[in-house]
Order: C-alpha cells, then sequence, then structure tokens
C-alpha cells in the first residue's frame, strides 16, 4: 500500500502541475498566442501568400542600345511569354534603374550596340539581365524567359544558316539532343511546393520554444527570487515531476497544432502529401517531444518574457538553412552541420519532407527518427537537471 501511495502521490504532484501550466497558457495571451493562435493563423497567412507558385506577366524595362531587327525581335519574344511583360523603354541604365527603385518594374534587359553586329559575324552577343532579388519568384521569371528566349533567337538564327531541305533537319539543327526535363518531387516547380512543408515544421518548433520559453519568463517574474519553480506553491515537489506535468501541458497542444500542421494546411493549400497516416505519426511523436523538451531546456536561460522572442526569432531563418531543403546540404560547411544537429527541426524537416513531399518509407527516415529520439532524450535530462537544480533552490530560499 505504501508503495501505492507513493506512486500515486506522485501522479497527483504531476496532475497538479499539468493543470497549473494548462491554466496559465490560456490565460497569458502572449504563451497561448504562441502556443495556440500562431500555429494556427501563421501557416494559412504563410501558404496563402505563396499558393500561386508560378508568377506571370512580370513588368520589365528594355534598355535597347541597338535598336535593329535582331534586337526588336528579342524584346517582342520576350513580351509575348506569359512570364514577362515589357512595361517600359528607357533611354539608359540610369532610367532603367530609377524605375526599379520605384517598384515599377522588376527586372532590366540590357541589350548593347553590338548586339546585332556581333550576331551577324557569328560571335557571341550579351544580354544584361537586372532583376530585383527581393522576390525570388519574379527573379526566376525574369531570368529564365531571357534565357529561353535567348535560346529560341539563336536556333532560328542556326536553321537560317544551314541552308536544310526539310522541316526535320530544321528541328534537329535546332535542337539536336532532345532533353525530356522532368521535375521529380515538384512539377509545379514552385517556391511553396519546395520550401513551405519545411516552414511548417519549423513553425511548430519555434512556436513551441517560444511558448514555452514565455511561460517560464512569466515564473521567473512572479518569484521574489526569480527562479523557475515556485516555492510557496504545493505539489512542486521533484525534478521530474515538474517536467513531466509541464510536458503533458504542452503535447497535448502540440498533439492538435502538429496534426494541423502535418495533415491539415498541406491539403487546404494543395501542398504535397504522401506520407502514410501511421509514418507520419511515428515521426510527428519525437519531433513533438523533442521540441518541447528542447524548449523547456532553452528556458533555463530565459529571464525575462520577452528575451525568448529576441532568441528564437532571430535563428529562424538560419535554422531553415540549415535543414538543407532551401540551401544544399552538401553546401553546408562541417562546422555548420555540427551545429545543426542541436535542433530538432533539422531532422524533423528532412525526415518529414521525404515522407510528405518525395513519398519516402519509413525505413528510409529512420537515422531522422533516431535522431530524434536520442535529441528528446538528450534534452529530458538536461531539463530534469536544470528543474532539479532550479527546485533545490527554490527549496533553500524556502528554508
Amino acid at each position: 500500500m505504501s508503495i501505492f501511495h507513493k506512486y500515486k502521490e506522485r501522479l497527483m504532484d504531476v496532475l497538479y502541475i499539468w493543470r497549473d501550466e494548462m491554466r496559465l497558457v490560456f490565460r497569458d495571451e502572449g504563451v497561448l498566442i504562441f502556443l495556440v493562435i500562431v500555429p494556427l493563423g501563421y501557416p494559412l497567412l504563410y501558404s496563402w501568400i505563396y499558393n500561386n507558385e508560378a508568377v506571370h506577366e512580370v513588368p520589365v524595362v528594355v534598355v535597347d542600345h541597338s535598336h535593329t531587327k535582331l534586337s526588336r525581335q528579342f524584346i517582342r519574344d520576350c513580351d509575348s511569354s506569359p512570364d514577362v511583360k515589357v512595361l517600359f523603354h528607357a533611354e539608359d541604365l540610369d532610367e532603367a534603374k530609377s524605375l526599379v527603385s520605384r517598384q515599377l518594374v522588376k527586372g532590366i534587359y540590357l541589350i548593347p550596340s553590338d548586339f546585332s553586329k556581333r550576331i551577324n559575324r557569328g560571335e557571341q552577343a550579351t544580354v544584361s539581365v537586372y532583376c530585383d532579388m527581393s522576390l525570388m519568384l519574379a527573379y526566376k521569371s525574369v531570368y529564365q524567359t531571357a534565357v529561353v528566349e535567348a535560346g529560341r533567337l539563336g536556333a532560328g538564327l542556326n536553321i537560317k544558316k544551314a541552308g536544310n531541305y526539310s522541316k526535320r533537319e530544321d528541328a534537329i539543327t535546332a535542337q539536336p539532343l532532345a532533353v525530356d526535363d522532368v521535375v521529380l518531387f515538384n512539377p509545379s516547380g514552385g517556391y511553396g511546393s519546395c520550401v513551405l512543408p519545411a516552414v511548417l515544421l519549423l513553425i511548430l518548433q519555434q512556436t513551441l520554444a517560444l511558448g514555452i520559453g514565455m511561460s517560464a519568463g512569466t515564473a521567473r517574474e512572479r518569484n521574489r527570487n526569480r527562479r523557475l519553480v515556485p516555492e510557496d506553491k504545493p505539489h512542486y515537489n521533484g525534478a521530474y515531476r515538474i517536467v513531466c506535468g509541464k510536458a503533458l501541458c504542452y503535447s497535448m497542444i502540440a498533439a492538435v497544432t502538429s496534426a494541423y500542421l502535418a495533415l491539415a494546411v498541406p491539403r487546404m493549400f494543395n501542398f504535397p502529401h504522401l506520407a502514410n497516416h501511421w509514418n507520419l505519426l511515428w515521426m510527428m511523436i519525437p519531433y513533438v517531444l523533442a521540441s518541447i523538451f528542447f524548449g523547456m531546456a532553452v528556458s533555463c536561460i530565459v529571464r525575462y518574457r520577452e528575451n525568448v522572442m529576441l532568441l528564437m526569432v532571430f535563428v529562424s531563418v538560419p535554422l531553415l538553412f540549415l535543414t538543407g531543403v532551401s540551401w544544399p546540404e552538401s553546401n553546408i560547411p562541417t562546422a555548420w552541420k555540427g551545429v545543426s544537429c542541436l535542433f530538432p527541426s533539422t531532422f524533423g524537416v528532412r525526415a518529414f519532407v521525404r515522407i510528405n513531399s518525395m513519398g519516402a518509407s519509413f525505413g528510409q527516415i529512420l537515422p531522422e527518427i533516431r535522431f530524434l529520439w536520442i535529441q528528446a532524450a538528450a534534452y529530458l535530462g538536461l531539463s530534469c537537471i536544470i528543474y532539479r537544480y532550479q527546485f533545490l533552490l527554490a527549496k533553500k530560499d524556502a528554508d
């Protein structure tokens, strides 16, 4: 009976801490915003902005110093493409730059004075393309249109010089080697289908860390000695009970938000969603636990509520690059790869993208899942050490 009462007492302490933390979450507007409202609302805004994955009729300005038949043909070909619209003709590059600075156009096509002369001599001519890099989708349309139309113009000139006798010979001259371009895992070639699945998982980690950190900051501000553990509340009788009670609260909230981010949002905006539900479940469990315990470990350095915002929001963009989704993993320096292993988002994003966007099997993401479980265990142990230290300090203060 003594053992039964002992475990019953521990369970009651965990449930009390869980209820106390849950009450804090829904009474504190800041914590509620980061743990509930931001994970539900921010993905909708971000996905809606990039839902139109292809940008058409991007305005550009042309600076034509050649004023020849070939330069005018190149301009007409670019203007007739679906992705670019020639909106202005400028006298020089400075005038064109002023149009870009006023956001009237997103790109500049500069045709040099020797454009036709070099082509007629059989030499390589150059068209300079200047792009506004503030929007990657616009840059892609402006640059690729220039490349495609230059290739078509060159193919047409080659056909005229070849002196062929049939359309078949003309086709071979224009394209000696036929290339069938197949875009794997991203048929639309859009930014949303490529990057947003990774952003969704990163949002989950960051909002958990922000909410947990803000809750820890609140606990310190309410404690006269600025401890994480209150010294005047019952049932806060051990580090393991405190960590388990808080983790139970955050896990219940994260179970809803993670299901929403991983299942609902991709289907609402037609992002790739190839993952089997069971495989997704077994991947999300260690990722959510690792993110929760990571947030609890990080919260130990939060002295004030606002500190966690300065810390976690600042590292959001670097963490996205370190996942290897928006920047090739092979080009990440070894030192930064080591730093990336500290964050659950690195392995969680990679696993999620592979099973949800690429259709990988459960066995193909096992290395990432193992790393997530290792992180969950490591951050759980670190959280217990931190809260044990805080518990002993609070007990000492009370005595």
